[in-house]
């Protein structure tokens, strides 16, 4: 299996407008400054995109609660302590707040997916070997990615936009046939090195096989209330499919 890949957190979630840089080392809402005895107790102005960030993380913590409603714009500032006018000067709508979190789970997971897929082979790893590792590693990946973020889980396979703005799903959609083309691809080349009479057919069958192995996975996850670990019996599951 795969080595694990470091647990992500929405604190290094992308602004959908400020670029994924400015919020890396956030980690939580901001210390409480001491208060001063004469003048009392001093409200810390978050620094620029900050509070864009506990937006986010905040949103991402809601959706993370087991059967969660839809999350609304009033419940989501009355979780931050702030006016629903506080919100829409950081974001114009709720529609780009999760286009956020779409943002995040892209750049985390697709950076993830280039490492792999640069990784040399080992020494004397055919490429038939080659091929077979990197698609396992894509599809541990994303599992591990979900298991430590169930609430983007519930984003990735849709429950959480069902009321949402169309064009939402439809970039998750186009996430997934991202990674099912990427998984084609690796695989293709696997079996062109093995010999096969059609490598295309074969690697386009085996990496639709996996994607909707990972939705699959994914969606039992978000609609178990969390309790059904994506991961379970992966190794064996991959072994059987690859």
């Amino acid at each position: 299996m795969p080595e694990a890949e470091p647990t992500l957190t929405p604190a290094a979630a992308a602004s959908t407008q400020e670029g994924p840089s400015q919020a890396t080392a956030v980690a939580g809402p901001p210390q409480a400054p001491q208060a001063d005895s004469a003048k009392g107790p001093v409200r810390k102005r978050p620094k620029p995109g900050e509070r864009r960030v506990q937006i986010l993380q905040a949103l991402a913590t809601m959706l993370e609660q087991p059967g969660a409603e839809r999350v609304t714009t009033a419940a989501l500032a009355a979780r931050l302590e702030v006016s629903e006018a506080a919100l829409y000067r950081h974001f114009a709508s709720k529609a780009q707040m999760f286009e956020g979190l779409i943002e995040f789970i892209e750049q985390s997971v697709f950076t993830l997916v280039a490492r792999i897929t640069e990784r040399p082979g080992s020494p004397g790893e055919d490429l038939a070997t080659t091929a077979t590792r990197q698609a396992a590693a894509i599809v541990t990946m994303l599992v591990q990615f979900a298991e430590r973020n169930p609430g983007m889980t519930r984003v990735m396979v849709g429950d959480a936009l069902v009321f949402e703005n169309e064009r939402l799903q439809q970039r998750m959609n186009q996430f997934f046939d991202k990674i099912e083309a990427t998984l084609r691809q690796c695989l293709r080349g696997g079996a062109d090195a093995q010999g096969s009479a059609m490598p295309t057919v074969e690697g386009q069958l085996r990496a639709s096989m996996l994607t909707a192995f990972v939705v699959g996975r994914l969606q039992r996850f978000a609609r178990s209330g969390f309790r059904r670990a994506p991961s379970e019996h992966l190794d064996a599951c991959l072994a059987r499919m690859l």
